[in-house]
Order: structure tokens, then sequence, then C-alpha cells
């Protein structure tokens, strides 16, 4: 394989075959220095997927991540088959690299059924992503974000996502899209009730965060590269731990996805 760090989402998801259910990927550049979380979980979830029959579609997975991983090294996702249903299949995928496990996924995946269809989870009022500023200088390429502001108490963050180059078709792309754009915005909904409040600029000097755990559960297929809504509130903090929980919904008020992630944010002392 080369070793050009991707720059678009389609190259994120150019993993090379290395052994059976082995598949081996490389990171993007990102300027904090260590892997994106979503971005291990989407090309996990493509490994995943390329052990499943295409008529099997991802309805939820769930993550650990248990480790920071380094952008300058290839990471080997190795899947393991743990059952072969007629409705159901599920996988697990480790990922690894030279330090060790970074992520532990397990994903679920079922046959299309046909069958009663209730949305009652309904898209909040939010401003049209035009109206809202770009965060051009956290992510230039791949993804682009839209965030509103979180006020202190809120407890809540929501913000418009979206890949920045257009994808094919293929629905499994844009899961794994989503699953990439889903690990970003919650973080405000834990700062916000934090008794620490400082200026945006200053929270990485202050503070240490991380994604923990997470977990989606797919319901709609939406395009992961028109805009797409994330809603989170946090439920609390205690042992610096932020449990927050969210609704990804698509531009016309689909209800495409729950999420639940457990963030680290711990105070940075002197000693």
């Amino acid at each position: 394989m080369n070793n050009v760090a991707p720059t678009t989402f389609d190259g994120v998801l150019d993993l090379v075959r290395h052994g059976p259910d082995t598949w081996v990927g490389l990171s993007a550049g990102y300027s904090w220095g260590r892997i994106y979380g979503g971005q291990v979980v989407a090309q996990a979830l493509w490994a995943a997927l390329q052990t499943v029959e295409g008529e099997f579609l991802p309805h939820s997975l769930h993550a650990y991540f248990i480790r920071g991983g380094t952008v300058d090294e290839p990471v080997r996702y190795e899947v393991d088959r743990l059952r072969n249903g007629r409705s159901f299949c599920t996988r697990a995928v480790v990922a690894r690299q030279s330090g060790g496990a970074i992520l532990h996924l397990s994903c679920s995946f079922q046959r299309e059924e046909t069958d009663a269809e209730v949305q009652t989870a309904r898209m909040p009022i939010a401003p049209d992503p035009d109206d809202v500023r770009s965060q051009a200088d956290d992510w230039p390429w791949i993804m682009e974000r839209r965030s509103m502001v979180s006020y202190p108490g809120a407890g809540k963050s929501m913000g418009w996502v979206k890949l920045v180059d257009p994808l094919s078709d293929d629905p499994l792309t844009h899961v794994c899209g989503l699953a990439f754009t889903s690990d970003t915005v919650q973080f405000s909904a834990a700062r916000s009730i934090h008794p620490l409040q400082v200026p945006q600029e200053q929270y990485r000097d202050r503070f240490m965060g991380a994604s923990l755990d997470h977990a989606m559960w797919f319901h709609r297929p939406a395009r992961a590269d028109e805009w797409h809504l994330y809603e989170w509130d946090c439920h609390g903090l205690r042992g610096a731990r932020g449990m927050t929980v969210g609704n990804l919904f698509a531009a016309d008020g689909s209800h495409v996805a729950s999420i639940a992630q457990e963030v680290l944010l711990r105070e940075r002392r002197s000693t």
C-alpha cells in the first residue's frame, strides 16, 4: 500500500487486504496528533462489511476506544465472524497499531425487512447550515462542521455536519460516512455543564478530552455528503466522565440514528 495520508473520505475507506479477514488502512493527518475516533470506527465498520453478504446492512455498533492511535502508522483491522444467521449476523473488529489495540468494535447487521415504520423523534429547531459559521480551522478537509453555541449550564449541543467530497450512491459508503461524522459535536454538551468554564481557545490547555466508548443504532439511510444534524444531551459528569446521548437527523427531518457516547473530560491540574 502507498503511505500517502488520505485527504478524502474515499481515501479513508481505501483499506488493503492483509490476509484472511484482515485489512490495513492509513490515517489522515490530524492537527492534534492522534487519529480521530470517528475514522477508526468508520474503517473498522468498513472492514467488517467486507465479510458480510450484500443484503445485510448495519443496524448497530458498539465501540471502545482503548488508546489513542498515532497518525503516522497504519492501522490493522482484524475481523472475527461471530455469527452468520438468516436475519442477523455479528462481527467483532480489533484495530491495532504497534503499541497494541486502539479500538474494539462489535457490530450487527440485518437483512432488509418490510414491517411497520414509525418515527417519534422530532428534529429540533435549528438555523439553516448556511447561517452557521463553518469551523474550517478544525476540519479543512474530509468533514465540515457548523456547530451552534452551547451556553454554560445548557448540557446540550447541536451542529450540522457533512463530508466534503461527493460520494457514490453506495449505501454502505454512506453508513460508514455517518459513523465517521458521529464522533463530533457532543463534547460541547459535556463542557457546558463543567464548573470550570473557559474560552474555547483555552480548552486544550485546561482539559484533557477523549472519546471513551461509542454506540450507534441506524434507523434510516441518509447521505453522509449532505448536511445532517446532530443533537446531543449530556446527562451528567462524574469521575472525569460525561455521558452524552444524541440523535442524528437528515435535513428533511428523518430520524437517521440514535447515539450514545461517554467522553473523558479531565481537568489538567498542576502537580
